[in-house]
């Protein structure tokens, strides 16, 4: 297993504006993304040889032993790929997720590629919060399955997470998303973002994203659009365009704020990692 080690320390004020007081490495984030049903480890490509579930779930434990808080994260399309999907139709990688400990994972869109009776049915089997805010599932299977947003408690700090999804329109088939109405996530990350910082007491906003790296519009956001679009979000966690980032990316948000953005590629090939330590 590959792993991108990155490290922001209290006193790089440009990198999270929040009060907190967690000392060095006290929050530890590690996430994936786009790994298409990658159980096993990769036998062909450049990248033959890494990868598959257990190496990630061997690095996580390893990294819950050396820290005490540590949030799992997923930014969508852990299905379809490869065979596991397509046999198992998803219940694999929700089980694998649900033994690894994930604390919250955003829709992708491929999880709706054998529709939304079935996406619905097997979320109903994760022990963790699926999130997308940026969806009117009103009517459909989902409406009570998936989430705008949770808040998670670690080291005593209040962490709020919110997930954001493309338009479905020309990756998913018609049938496969009926009902399912996208929506533009700025106005809605703005609103959920201020609500979680200034009602909800969170000391720290993130965004689980599919909406890809760059290359949106304002009504049609990627994660570099999205923000510099929007106030009080730290860090974007981001997935679909398969982009690895050999480190983050700091995005000035509508404030002049400094926003995280991060991504791990593909395939489970690697295992992103943020070493947060925040202060007053």
């Amino acid at each position: 297993m590959r792993t991108k080690r990155l490290f922001f320390m209290a006193a790089t004020s440009l990198l999270l504006a929040v009060s907190c007081g967690l000392k060095a490495q006290d929050l530890v984030i590690l996430h994936t993304n786009d790994t298409h049903s990658n159980i096993e480890t990769l036998t062909s490509g450049r990248n033959a040889g890494f990868g598959g579930v257990q190496r990630r779930a061997n690095y996580i434990a390893s990294v819950r032993n050396e820290s005490k808080n540590v949030l799992l994260l997923d930014a969508g399309d852990y299905n379809q790929g490869t065979p596991y999907f397509t046999l198992f139709e998803g219940e694999v990688e929700i089980e694998l997720k649900n033994a690894m400990g994930y604390d919250a994972v955003c829709l992708g869109n491929h999880e709706f590629d054998n529709g939304v009776d079935h996406l619905a049915n097997r979320l109903k089997r994760a022990k963790y919060p699926t999130l997308c805010a940026n969806y009117d599932f009103s009517g459909t299977p989902l409406e009570k399955v998936v989430k705008p947003y949770v808040i998670i408690k670690k080291g005593g700090k209040r962490i709020g997470i919110i997930g954001v999804t493309l338009d479905l329109k020309g990756y998913v088939a018609e049938k496969s998303r009926e009902g399912v109405v996208y929506k533009n996530p700025v106005p809605i990350v703005n609103d959920l973002a201020d609500m979680l910082k200034n009602r909800r007491g969170c000391d720290l906003v993130i965004v689980l994203s599919h909406l890809g790296y760059d290359g949106g519009t304002p009504q049609k956001p990627a994660d570099k659009e999205l923000a510099a679009l929007t106030s009080n979000v730290d860090i974007i966690i981001g997935g679909h365009s398969h982009t690895f980032m050999e480190e983050p990316e700091i995005v000035e948000n509508k404030d002049g704020k400094g926003v995280i953005i991060n991504q791990m590629g593909a395939a489970g090939v690697y295992v992103g990692r943020l070493d947060i330590s925040l202060k007053k």
